[in-house]
C-alpha cells in the first residue's frame, strides 16, 4: 500500500495558502506593469475591430438602402411610362381608320352631300375625343413651317414654289400623332428646295 504524501490541511492553513496566493497574483499584477498594458491594449484593439466592423456594415447597409430607393424610383417611372403608352399598339393600329376618316370627309364635302357629311363628321369627332382622352395629341404641321428632321419625316423635295418656302415645308401628306411625350408617327411632308 501507498502512503498518502500530502498532510491533511487545516481550514486555516487553507485560508492562508489562498491568501498568500492572491497576493502572489496581485503583486506580479503590479509588479509586471508591461502585462496589465497589453491587458489595455487588447482590449482597445479588439474594440477598434469592432468599431471598424461596425462602420463597414452600416456603410454597406447604407449603399443597400441607397440602391433599393433609386431602384424603387426607377421601377416607379418605368410604371408610369408604362401606364401612358399602354395602349400605344391599339393606337397606333386605329390611325389609318383616323386618316380613312379624313379622307372621307373631304370628298362629302366635295360632293355636297351635308347630312352624310354631318354624319360621318359626328362619328369622326366622337372618335378623336376617344383617342384624345387615352393621351393622343396631333402634331400641328402647316405649309411655310420650318423642316425640323427630329420631328418631320420628309418624303420628297421639290423646287420650292417661291423663295420664301425653300427649305420649308411646302405639304403635308400624312398628320402626326404623339402619344404622351413620345412620337408615335411624324407627319410626312413635301420639303421646299
Amino acid at each position: 500500500m501507498t502512503e498518502n504524501t500530502e498532510k491533511p490541511t487545516s481550514p486555516e492553513q487553507e485560508t492562508a495558502t489562498g491568501d498568500n496566493q492572491a497576493e502572489t497574483q496581485e503583486v506580479n499584477s503590479g509588479d509586471n506593469p508591461v502585462a496589465a498594458e497589453e491587458t489595455v491594449v487588447e482590449e482597445r484593439s479588439e474594440l477598434e475591430l469592432a468599431q471598424e466592423a461596425l462602420a463597414v456594415e452600416k456603410d454597406k447597409f447604407l449603399r443597400l438602402f441607397a440602391e433599393f430607393e433609386n431602384y424603387k424610383r426607377r421601377t416607379n417611372k418605368e410604371r408610369m411610362e408604362l401606364f401612358k403608352t399602354a395602349g400605344q399598339e391599339v393606337i397606333v393600329a386605329l390611325l389609318p381608320v383616323m386618316d380613312d376618316f379624313d379622307r372621307a370627309l373631304k370628298e362629302l364635302e366635295r360632293n355636297g352631300d351635308d347630312d352624310l357629311f354631318k354624319g360621318v363628321e359626328l362619328i369622326r369627332n366622337k372618335f378623336s375625343d376617344t383617342l384624345k382622352n387615352k393621351g393622343l395629341a396631333h402634331i400641328e404641321v402647316g405649309q411655310g413651317d420650318a423642316f425640323d428632321a427630329e420631328l418631320h419625316e420628309a418624303v420628297t423635295q421639290i423646287p420650292a414654289p417661291n423663295k420664301k418656302l425653300k427649305g420649308k415645308i411646302v405639304d403635308v401628306i400624312e398628320k402626326g400623332y404623339r402619344l404622351g411625350d413620345r412620337i408615335i408617327r411624324h407627319p410626312k411632308v413635301v420639303v421646299g428646295n
